[in-house]
């Protein structure tokens, strides 16, 4: 997930790393904060792996600055993991917002709309929270108002989910839009 979000963020422009940090983080950092301790090794690493490069560049006010800027090969790395995401990016929330907050990048709109196609498959699967041996328990089967607002909460989101997937889909089809 971070891996994504620096390979598209830098697609976006080339940044300086706190700059980047700062980004990352707000794309990501009500999962958890980013720490200079993970971001940075990671940097190197791609930088390394010939994913991004580093270049200096003068400072604004006084020392010179570490710009980052993706590679050809760190693009190349990008649109292969927008055109087929992992499928913990399709199912698990956090890592898909970070894919759709980059899936622009992907220019061809029947490649974005086969990324939403698989994710719009993922939430029109019966799921649950809770079940009851082979049966999914929904909210009514609960007295406890929390668990009650875990099943409200989430059917709300998920067919504000659905309703936009279904929109976007016609839209990048070309199709006339369904309710």
């Amino acid at each position: 997930m971070l891996e994504l979000a620096v390979l598209g963020f830098l697609c976006d422009e080339p940044l300086h790393g706190y700059e980047l940090r700062k980004r990352v983080a707000a794309l990501t950092g009500h999962v958890r904060p980013i720490a200079d301790g993970t971001l940075y090794p990671l940097l190197k690493r791609m930088e390394a792996a010939g994913l991004l490069r580093r270049e200096l560049q003068p400072g604004q006010v006084a020392a010179p600055r570490h710009v980052l800027s993706l590679t050809a090969t760190g693009e190349k790395a990008l649109m292969q993991r927008l055109r087929e995401p992992d499928d913990l990016f399709i199912t698990d929330e956090n890592r898909w917002f970070t894919l759709l907050g980059f899936l622009r990048q992907l220019d061809n709109p029947a490649e974005q709309a086969a990324v939403l196609r698989r994710r719009l498959e993922f939430l029109t699967q019966p799921a649950s929270f809770f079940w009851d041996g082979d049966r999914p328990l929904r909210a009514a089967d609960f007295d406890d108002p929390f668990r009650q607002g875990l099943f409200t909460i989430a059917t709300a989101t998920t067919r504000t989910e659905l309703k936009w997937l279904r929109e976007t889909l016609a839209a990048l089809e070309g199709a006339p839009t369904q309710a």
